[in-house]
């Protein structure tokens, strides 16, 4: 069920509900009021003017000359971006349309549900609801969520209760729809005077985990990653990630772990002062947890690795992918029902069948006893001509004792035909007995040709279900080696750009090495021109120094003010002098050439003041 499915059940309740008259017109103000609610709480952009124009009382409009659907579809819901909106915002805006018109429940029962109550259980009859409308729930979807809301009040479920209201003849002809189940809900029954608070407490739970894709929640102790110490943090687990706040509110989040095909669950021993542990591992880090007891550890990794099979099969809700389930067991049970019909019918014919050939059996026999009775009378006829024949022969032999040799001869020959007529009975009792045994064999081999069908026809049906099952598990296969293809061809062209950014990485670090070698170089040369500088203003600091010795006798040396005695000719072993960069070594050999330059011209003064005093 995708989001324009989900959006449209709420938008029908809405649309719905301003249809006063019942005939499936709405006016155009009011769908213009109800189109501008739905684009804010979808937050889409709309102009007013625009709208306006679009709910003109005219035929020009998109709505006069399309009808709404198609512009709920074009305008509307085709601009809507899943996550850019609250789901719940929408659900609120239709049911404040609809319980206005259709939820009336009784004020002064104590058993009525709070309004906050009602909404939620609108929300779930509508995520659970068939995707045909008028919207109604399957007896056994609202089995399925009356028996999650009484498990989580920890109470067992009133099957006879439920029973006795489905097979009502107001839901038996028009469905189980909302309205019949929030009355159930408020009559109490199935609540059984529980606590209303426990009630709407179980309500929210099961609210947030089939419409909130909530797969659990609840405490646990979790190991900080930085300082490696313990806290206990409320978890809540979607399908798609991991968050765990400070407390029940969910109000201060604390993190989050988005969760995919790449993440895992491990069972830990226990340590560090700590009892059923488990951990999550990401693909960049792991979290270490520690549930309550061994059964809380057993649920948590279990709804763990149900998030993560759920990421590996794409799938983004677990009680979606439930509830198609359940759907397609009930299209097989159908399916089976009907199969179940048909052989019944199937049977009922050949047990007819059966019986008309028996009643052909029946005929068979009753024409052989016939056929037996005629033999019978033919054979009493014979006898009783023989004795007419024996009388008349005895009363030819009183009477005429001169022909007793042509009569004996005449009762020669009677005797002949007598004989064959007894050969002619006896081959006639012969060919009733073949034909009796004849007719079992038929029987027989007809019963034994029944037999071989049913058996053929149960093997041709086992050949077909295995078939099916076979071409199943070939398709699954082949999804299964495209999807590993692909995955490999990812994993090649990861590794590709890999050895491409390896490659780079070493043609820089070549690069780096080039210019740390040429630096090293310039250093080099830098500290021998350094030294070679140094020389030079040692060998000009012994001439100068040489030259301005005193010549003659009784002649005083300069004074210490002089413009030499202050200059000092830095050493390389001098301890304040420091290579530092390429930049400061060009400064330095810039002024220790400036310093020779100087001694030059100092040098070449002295020695012009030498001759002159000379």
């Amino acid at each position: 069920m995708d989001l324009r499915s989900e959006l449209l059940k709420s938008i029908w309740y809405g649309f719905t509900a301003l249809d006063l008259e019942k005939s499936g017109k709405v006016s155009k103000s009011q769908l213009k009021v109800l189109s501008h609610n739905l684009c804010t709480v979808l937050c889409i952009p709309h102009d007013p003017v625009a709208l306006e124009e679009h709910f003109r009382d005219d035929d020009d409009g998109p709505v006069s000359s399309q009808g709404y659907m198609p512009y709920l579809n074009k305008y509307i819901l085709d601009k809507v971006e899943d996550g850019c909106f609250k789901k719940e915002n929408v659900d609120e805006l239709c049911w404040t349309l609809t319980a206005k018109k259709n939820y009336r429940p009784d004020r002064s029962s104590s058993s009525v549900l709070p309004e906050k109550d009602a909404f939620r259980l609108w929300c779930l009859f509508n995520f659970l609801s068939e995707d045909k409308y008028p919207l109604v729930m399957v007896p056994d979807e609202v089995e399925y969520l009356l028996k999650k809301t009484c498990m989580a009040m920890s109470i067992d479920l009133n099957c006879v209760e439920l029973e006795d209201f489905i097979t009502q003849e107001s839901v038996q002809q028009s469905g189980f729809t909302v309205w019949v189940f929030l009355e159930m809900m408020n009559s109490g029954k199935i609540t059984r005077a529980v606590d209303k608070e426990i009630t709407s407490m179980a309500i929210e739970e099961v609210y947030r985990e089939i419409v909130g894709d909530v797969l659990k929640e609840g405490y646990l102790w979790k190991k900080g990653q930085l300082r490696r110490n313990w806290k206990e943090r409320w978890f809540t687990l979607w399908p798609s990630h991991l968050a765990y706040y400070t407390g029940e509110d969910r109000k201060d989040c604390q993190g989050n772990i988005a969760l995919d095909a790449n993440c895992c669950v491990e069972v830990l021993p226990d340590r560090d002062g700590k009892r059923c542990m488990f951990c999550l591992k990401t693909l960049s880090k792991s979290y270490e947890m520690s549930a309550s007891d061994t059964k809380q550890r057993q649920e948590w990794t279990a709804a763990i690795q149900t998030a993560i099979r759920l990421q590996v099969e794409g799938k983004s809700s677990l009680h979606k992918d439930l509830k198609i389930k359940r759907r397609e067991q009930r299209e097989q049970r159908e399916k089976r029902l009907l199969a179940k019909e048909e052989e019944g019918e199937r049977l009922r014919a050949l047990q007819e069948e059966r019986e008309h050939k028996l009643a052909e059996l029946e005929l068979l026999k009753e024409a052989q006893r016939q056929a037996q009775a005629l033999l019978e009378q033919d054979e009493q006829r014979r006898r009783q001509q023989h004795q007419q024949l024996q009388q008349a022969l005895e009363v030819q032999l009183r009477e005429a004792e001169e022909a007793r040799a042509s009569m004996q001869v005449e009762m020669a020959l009677k005797e002949e035909e007598a004989e064959r007529q007894r050969k002619r009975i006896q081959e006639l009792e012969e060919l009733q007995k073949r034909l009796e045994e004849a007719l079992q064999q038929e029987i027989k081999a007809r019963l034994d040709e029944e037999a071989h069908r049913y058996a053929q026809a149960g093997l041709l049906a086992e050949e077909e279900d295995k078939m099916k099952a076979l071409m199943a598990l070939q398709e699954e296969q082949e999804d299964y080696i495209l999807k590993t293809q692909r995955e490999k061809q990812e994993l090649r062209q990861e590794m590709e750009t890999k050895s491409r950014d390896l490659d780079e990485a070493q043609r820089q670090l070549e690069e780096v090495r080039a210019n740390r070698h040429r630096v090293d170089q310039d250093v080099v040369a830098a500290q021998r021109k350094l030294r070679q500088a140094s020389t030079n203003v040692k060998h000009w600091n012994v001439q100068m120094n040489r030259l301005m010795r005193p010549i003659g006798p009784g002649e005083k040396r300069p004074s210490g003010g002089g413009s030499f005695s202050s200059f000092q000719i830095p050493t390389q072993r001098d301890p304040g002098l420091r290579l530092r960069q390429r930049s400061d070594d060009e400064s330095k050999e810039n002024v220790d050439s400036s310093a020779a330059c100087e001694g030059e011209r100092r040098l070449s003064q002295a020695s012009n003041g030498d001759m002159e005093t000379l």
